[in-house]
Protein backbone atom coordinates (compact mmCIF):
# COMPACT_ATOMS: atom_id res chain seq x y z
CA UNK A 1 0.00 0.00 0.00
CA UNK A 2 1.32 3.49 -1.21
CA UNK A 3 1.89 5.83 1.80
CA UNK A 4 3.03 8.80 2.00
CA UNK A 5 3.06 12.39 4.13
CA UNK A 6 0.79 14.61 4.05
CA UNK A 7 1.97 18.45 4.03
CA UNK A 8 0.06 20.75 6.14
CA UNK A 9 0.89 22.81 7.92
CA UNK A 10 -0.23 25.54 7.60
CA UNK A 11 -3.34 28.22 6.37
CA UNK A 12 -4.23 30.81 4.48
CA UNK A 13 -0.41 31.81 3.17
CA UNK A 14 2.21 31.68 0.75
CA UNK A 15 5.36 30.83 1.05
CA UNK A 16 7.06 30.56 -2.45
CA UNK A 17 5.45 31.70 -6.01
CA UNK A 18 5.73 28.53 -8.32
CA UNK A 19 5.00 27.63 -12.17
CA UNK A 20 3.84 24.82 -13.48
CA UNK A 21 7.44 23.92 -14.06
CA UNK A 22 9.40 25.65 -10.71
CA UNK A 23 9.40 23.07 -7.93
CA UNK A 24 7.72 24.73 -4.84
CA UNK A 25 10.55 26.05 -2.62
CA UNK A 26 10.90 25.03 1.09
CA UNK A 27 9.72 27.89 3.53
CA UNK A 28 12.03 29.79 5.92
CA UNK A 29 11.87 27.98 9.28
CA UNK A 30 12.75 29.90 12.52
CA UNK A 31 12.04 29.64 16.20
CA UNK A 32 8.08 30.75 17.46
CA UNK A 33 7.82 34.88 17.79
CA UNK A 34 5.49 36.09 20.20
CA UNK A 35 1.97 37.02 18.84
CA UNK A 36 0.07 40.19 19.52
CA UNK A 37 -3.27 39.30 21.02
CA UNK A 38 -6.36 40.01 18.97
CA UNK A 39 -7.83 42.16 22.03
CA UNK A 40 -4.15 44.15 22.25
CA UNK A 41 -5.00 45.84 18.99
CA UNK A 42 -6.96 48.94 19.26
CA UNK A 43 -9.85 49.77 16.89
CA UNK A 44 -8.85 46.33 14.88
CA UNK A 45 -12.07 44.66 13.47
CA UNK A 46 -12.34 41.05 13.81
CA UNK A 47 -13.53 38.50 10.39
CA UNK A 48 -14.62 35.43 10.92
CA UNK A 49 -13.04 32.23 8.71
CA UNK A 50 -15.86 30.85 6.27
CA UNK A 51 -14.63 27.18 6.90
CA UNK A 52 -16.78 26.13 4.43
CA UNK A 53 -15.32 28.14 1.83
CA UNK A 54 -11.44 27.83 2.37
CA UNK A 55 -9.39 24.96 2.08
CA UNK A 56 -5.44 23.57 2.48
CA UNK A 57 -4.53 21.77 -0.42
CA UNK A 58 -1.19 19.10 0.25
CA UNK A 59 0.84 16.95 -1.86
CA UNK A 60 3.05 14.03 -0.65
CA UNK A 61 5.37 11.73 -2.47
CA UNK A 62 8.32 9.63 -2.73
CA UNK A 63 12.07 10.67 -3.18
CA UNK A 64 12.38 8.34 -6.04
CA UNK A 65 9.94 8.26 -8.93
CA UNK A 66 6.97 9.78 -9.52
CA UNK A 67 4.72 7.92 -6.47
CA UNK A 68 3.09 11.03 -4.86
CA UNK A 69 -0.34 11.63 -3.19
CA UNK A 70 -2.54 14.76 -2.58
CA UNK A 71 -5.42 15.75 -0.62
CA UNK A 72 -7.13 18.26 1.62
CA UNK A 73 -7.67 19.51 5.15
CA UNK A 74 -10.18 21.80 6.26
CA UNK A 75 -10.27 24.51 9.01
CA UNK A 76 -12.59 24.13 12.44
CA UNK A 77 -12.19 28.18 12.60
CA UNK A 78 -10.42 31.32 12.43
CA UNK A 79 -10.74 34.73 12.68
CA UNK A 80 -8.72 37.62 10.92
CA UNK A 81 -7.65 40.95 12.55
CA UNK A 82 -7.96 44.21 10.09
CA UNK A 83 -6.84 48.01 11.26
CA UNK A 84 -6.55 50.48 8.65
CA UNK A 85 -7.74 48.06 5.96
CA UNK A 86 -4.42 45.98 6.67
CA UNK A 87 -4.15 42.68 8.03
CA UNK A 88 -2.78 43.10 11.50
CA UNK A 89 -3.16 39.40 13.32
CA UNK A 90 -5.13 36.83 13.26
CA UNK A 91 -5.24 32.77 13.97
CA UNK A 92 -6.40 29.56 12.27
CA UNK A 93 -7.24 26.44 14.03
CA UNK A 94 -6.67 23.36 11.24
CA UNK A 95 -8.92 20.48 12.15
CA UNK A 96 -6.42 17.20 11.30
CA UNK A 97 -8.93 14.95 11.54
CA UNK A 98 -10.62 16.38 7.98
CA UNK A 99 -7.17 15.21 6.24
CA UNK A 100 -8.26 13.64 2.98
CA UNK A 101 -7.03 11.75 0.22
CA UNK A 102 -8.14 12.92 -2.95
CA UNK A 103 -6.21 11.29 -5.72
CA UNK A 104 -7.07 7.70 -4.95
CA UNK A 105 -10.54 6.41 -6.48
CA UNK A 106 -10.26 2.63 -4.29
CA UNK A 107 -12.44 3.11 -1.15
CA UNK A 108 -10.40 0.60 0.37
CA UNK A 109 -7.19 2.20 -0.13
CA UNK A 110 -8.28 5.93 0.00
CA UNK A 111 -9.57 4.71 3.54
CA UNK A 112 -6.10 2.67 4.29
CA UNK A 113 -4.28 5.92 3.30
CA UNK A 114 -6.13 8.51 5.28
CA UNK A 115 -6.11 6.55 8.44
CA UNK A 116 -1.95 5.87 7.93
CA UNK A 117 -2.02 9.59 7.97
CA UNK A 118 -4.61 10.02 10.70
CA UNK A 119 -2.43 7.39 13.00
CA UNK A 120 -5.83 5.31 13.36
CA UNK A 121 -3.92 2.02 14.26
CA UNK A 122 -2.09 2.39 17.59
CA UNK A 123 1.21 1.01 16.81
CA UNK A 124 1.39 3.41 13.47
CA UNK A 125 0.22 6.12 15.38
CA UNK A 126 2.88 8.65 15.67
CA UNK A 127 4.18 7.76 11.73
CA UNK A 128 2.40 11.31 10.52
CA UNK A 129 0.02 13.54 12.48
CA UNK A 130 -1.34 10.90 15.28
CA UNK A 131 -4.76 13.25 15.18
CA UNK A 132 -5.92 11.41 18.50
CA UNK A 133 -2.95 13.14 20.34
CA UNK A 134 -3.03 16.31 18.18
CA UNK A 135 -6.40 17.02 16.99
CA UNK A 136 -5.86 20.26 15.75
CA UNK A 137 -2.95 22.39 13.90
CA UNK A 138 -2.87 26.34 14.13
CA UNK A 139 -1.54 29.24 12.13
CA UNK A 140 -1.14 32.34 14.20
CA UNK A 141 -0.34 35.58 12.21
CA UNK A 142 2.17 37.53 14.12
CA UNK A 143 2.87 40.41 10.90
CA UNK A 144 2.07 41.50 7.59
CA UNK A 145 4.65 43.48 5.98
CA UNK A 146 6.12 44.24 2.23
CA UNK A 147 4.20 41.53 0.59
CA UNK A 148 4.84 38.96 3.40
CA UNK A 149 2.82 36.90 5.70
CA UNK A 150 4.49 35.99 8.64
CA UNK A 151 3.35 33.77 11.87
CA UNK A 152 3.65 30.61 14.09
CA UNK A 153 2.74 27.08 12.84
CA UNK A 154 1.61 24.72 15.29
CA UNK A 155 1.49 20.67 14.37
CA UNK A 156 1.79 17.83 16.64
CA UNK A 157 2.72 20.44 19.43
CA UNK A 158 5.41 22.10 17.96
CA UNK A 159 5.66 25.38 17.20
CA UNK A 160 7.94 27.12 14.32
CA UNK A 161 7.93 30.40 12.70
CA UNK A 162 7.33 30.96 9.21
CA UNK A 163 7.46 33.28 6.59
CA UNK A 164 6.01 33.93 2.64
CA UNK A 165 5.08 35.98 0.32
CA UNK A 166 0.84 36.55 -0.26
CA UNK A 167 -1.98 37.61 -1.78
CA UNK A 168 -4.09 39.34 0.83
CA UNK A 169 -7.09 41.48 -0.26
CA UNK A 170 -9.16 43.32 2.12
CA UNK A 171 -12.37 45.22 1.44
CA UNK A 172 -15.37 46.44 3.92
CA UNK A 173 -16.87 42.89 4.52
CA UNK A 174 -14.22 40.20 3.45
CA UNK A 175 -10.50 39.03 3.61
CA UNK A 176 -8.82 36.48 1.45
CA UNK A 177 -5.34 34.98 1.96
CA UNK A 178 -4.33 32.65 -0.87
CA UNK A 179 -1.12 31.16 -1.60
CA UNK A 180 0.53 29.36 -4.40
CA UNK A 181 2.28 26.86 -3.94
CA UNK A 182 5.04 26.17 -1.21
CA UNK A 183 6.91 23.56 0.97
CA UNK A 184 7.63 22.85 4.24
CA UNK A 185 10.11 20.29 6.05
CA UNK A 186 8.12 17.86 7.92
CA UNK A 187 10.52 16.86 9.91
CA UNK A 188 10.77 20.40 11.59
CA UNK A 189 7.42 19.27 12.98
CA UNK A 190 8.21 15.45 14.21
CA UNK A 191 6.56 13.84 11.28
CA UNK A 192 9.32 11.51 10.56
CA UNK A 193 8.48 8.24 8.91
CA UNK A 194 10.30 7.04 5.90
CA UNK A 195 12.04 10.78 5.80
CA UNK A 196 15.28 11.23 4.02
CA UNK A 197 17.54 11.14 7.03
CA UNK A 198 17.19 7.59 7.35
CA UNK A 199 19.49 4.94 6.23
CA UNK A 200 17.76 1.96 6.95
CA UNK A 201 14.88 2.50 4.64
CA UNK A 202 15.28 1.58 1.27
CA UNK A 203 15.85 4.23 -1.43
CA UNK A 204 12.16 3.09 -3.01
CA UNK A 205 10.35 3.31 0.13
CA UNK A 206 11.98 6.99 1.16
CA UNK A 207 9.15 9.84 1.31
CA UNK A 208 9.92 13.27 0.48
CA UNK A 209 10.39 15.37 3.74
CA UNK A 210 9.26 18.31 1.55
CA UNK A 211 5.18 18.75 1.73
CA UNK A 212 3.67 20.82 -0.69
CA UNK A 213 1.40 23.40 0.73
CA UNK A 214 -1.60 25.53 -1.11
CA UNK A 215 -4.11 27.59 0.83
CA UNK A 216 -7.36 29.42 0.39
CA UNK A 217 -8.84 31.25 2.95
CA UNK A 218 -11.31 33.56 3.26
CA UNK A 219 -12.94 35.46 6.45
CA UNK A 220 -15.83 37.93 6.81
CA UNK A 221 -17.79 40.57 9.20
Amino acid sequence: MRKIALSLAVLAITFSVTSCNKPADTVETKEATEVVEGTSVEGANTFTADVASSKLEWKGGKVVGSDSHNGTISLKSGDVLVKDGAVVGGTFVIDMNTITVLDLTDAEKKASLEGHLKGADAENADHFFNVAQYPEGKFEITGVKDGNVEGNLTLKGVTKSVSFPATVTVSENEVTIVSDKFNIDRTLWNVNFNNESLTDVAKDKVISNAIEVKVDVKATK
